[in-house]
């Protein structure tokens, strides 16, 4: 029996999930335009591929990856593009970025799929091409999988397996584990390969006993050595910080890495999506999405990424009294600026909001200092001390007091007897620190620039000089006549600056 460590905080919360769970997964019909957002992952978007007009197959790339954090994206389905250009999507700023439209023929047509021979290729091989493919973390971070399956220098000996799930309402880690489980066993197995690990543990909330003899099946029947850990459902015991502590006791360090201390954590949704990428050459067009709340039929479908949220939750028949659409949990979710967004890789649940299921909160009042939510945090802050440095943009003193630790789970939130929408403040902090290092960066690079073009102009300067001295001496030596009229010159220089300093001595004398 595996020994298990209580994280610190966390709440006992509802969870909302059998009336997900009732139905098995189901594909949602093809929407007559898709619209695939170039930037769907941490860090830099890809690179449009394609042009208006021109036809593309299902998996064909249509934006390249730019820089060393970003992943390939690619036609969900076969059809025609219709335009590149910016679209609504899913964040809580409401703003467009660049996306890639495509009408569906209808066909279906694959562009060609090349499987890896992951055992016998070369990892860094087999890494570029997992980025190719466009893998992100399914578990609502869409961090680049290829980056996280590469330990570099450190020894990873322990990958942890996420299936925890552990926020109200959504089923769809569930929900995969129950039907396909023998696919994430075997990208499991990828990635214990690609890490070079020796121990596996996989965590499920003990609130899934079915995912759990799911996976237990699905271990067996491969013959590994896998460990199934069933974990107490205390949210956010799905966090991956959480989720290590619990299985190994190990606490990653703040600003380090679970590879800087010998671990791997990857969403099962994202080895899911490994394996199909390795084994069958699919790159990610898809994912399994819970439609709930303020529904009639909650379940979970299969959506191409790019589906309009619209015709997302038409599948789970919404009420008439529904008045928002919240994508994610209703604790670290935020509400959908609109149907017209699409399902992107990060699109793990769509909840239909209405003021009976969730009603509004009272208006906040003054932090009393109760020091409620930092029992409550799973990080070990104090919350109502980064909400005072947030709510007087004393960020500097926010970071001393580890705001970029918090994980926005919403503990705080939740037990806050004022009410206080502690985590939007913390967000906001997070959001203008960010901006300003943007800030600072581009001075430091305007700086640096300004010194280049001066350096550049002193080099010319004297290169200038160098090929007159040669044309009038024959060598790189100054003729006597050029040495006058240097002579002459810082005499008149001196006669410039001499009535001065004669003027004060002057005024000295009298």
């Amino acid at each position: 029996m595996r020994r298990l460590h209580r994280f610190h905080g966390g709440l006992k919360l509802e969870d909302h999930k059998a009336i997900s769970t009732a139905r098995p997964i189901e594909p949602l019909p093809l929407p007559s335009e898709l619209v695939v957002p170039l930037a769907q992952h941490i860090g830099a978007a890809a690179k449009p591929l394609v042009s208006p007009g021109e036809r593309v197959l299902k998996g064909q790339l249509i934006g390249l990856p730019e820089g060393y954090v970003s992943c390939g994206v690619h036609a969900p389905t076969s059809g025609r593009v219709l335009a590149v250009e910016p679209r609504r999507v899913p964040h809580p700023s409401g703003l467009s970025d660049l996306c890639v439209v495509i009408e569906p023929d209808g066909q279906e047509r694959w562009v060609e799929r090349e499987p890896i021979d992951y055992l016998n290729a070369d990892p860094s091989e087999v890494r570029n091409r997992i980025r190719q493919a466009g893998l992100a973390g399914l578990g609502g971070a869409v961090f680049p999988s290829f980056i996280k399956l590469n330990p570099g220098a450190n020894t990873v000996r322990t990958l942890v397996v996420n299936g925890a799930e552990c926020e109200p309402y959504i089923t769809c880690d569930d929900m995969l584990m129950r039907a396909r489980a023998p696919d994430i066993v075997a990208g499991i197995e990828i990635a214990r390969h690609l890490l070079g690990a020796i121990e596996v543990l996989i965590g499920i909330e003990d609130n899934k006993p079915e995912a759990i003899a799911a996976m237990r099946t699905a271990v067996q029947a491969g013959g590994h050595a896998f460990e199934i850990v069933p974990v107490p459902s205390i949210y956010p015991a799905g966090g991956e910080k959480q989720l290590l502590y619990t299985l190994t006791g190990l606490e990653v360090p703040s600003g380090k890495r679970p590879h800087d201390i010998g671990l791997a954590c990857f969403n099962v949704g994202s080895l899911y999506a490994l394996a199909r990428a390795v084994l069958h050459g699919e790159p990610l067009i898809s994912r399994i999405t819970t439609i709930t709340g303020n529904v009639d039929e909650p379940r979970n479908v299969e959506a191409l990424i790019g589906t309009p949220v619209a015709n997302l939750v038409a599948a789970g028949r919404p009420r008439p009294d529904t008045d928002a659409y919240v994508m994610g949990g209703p604790m670290m979710g935020f509400v959908l600026p609109g149907p017209d967004v699409p399902v992107v890789k990060a699109t793990n649940c769509v909840i239909a909001r209405s003021p009976a299921l969730f009603p509004p909160l009272p208006a906040p009042m003054p932090c009393i200092r109760c020091g409620r939510c930092a029992e409550v945090c799973p990080a070990r802050l104090a919350p109502m001390d980064l909400y005072a440095f947030a709510k007087s943009q004393n960020f500097g003193k926010a970071q001393e007091y580890s705001l970029f630790d918090c994980i926005e789970c919403g503990c705080c939130s939740a037990v806050c007897p004022s009410h206080i929408p502690l985590v939007d403040y913390y967000r906001y902090a997070k959001s203008e620190i960010w901006a300003r290092e943007r800030e600072r960066k581009a001075a430091d690079l305007a700086r640096r620039r300004h010194e280049f073009r001066l350096a550049r102009l002193a080099r010319e300067q004297q290169e200038r000089a160098r090929r007159l001295a040669e044309k009038t001496g024959g060598t790189s030596q100054a003729s006597p006549d050029r040495e006058a009229i240097l002579a002459a010159i810082e005499q008149a220089k001196s006669r410039k600056a001499r009535p001065a300093a004669e003027t004060v001595e002057q005024g000295e004398v009298r």
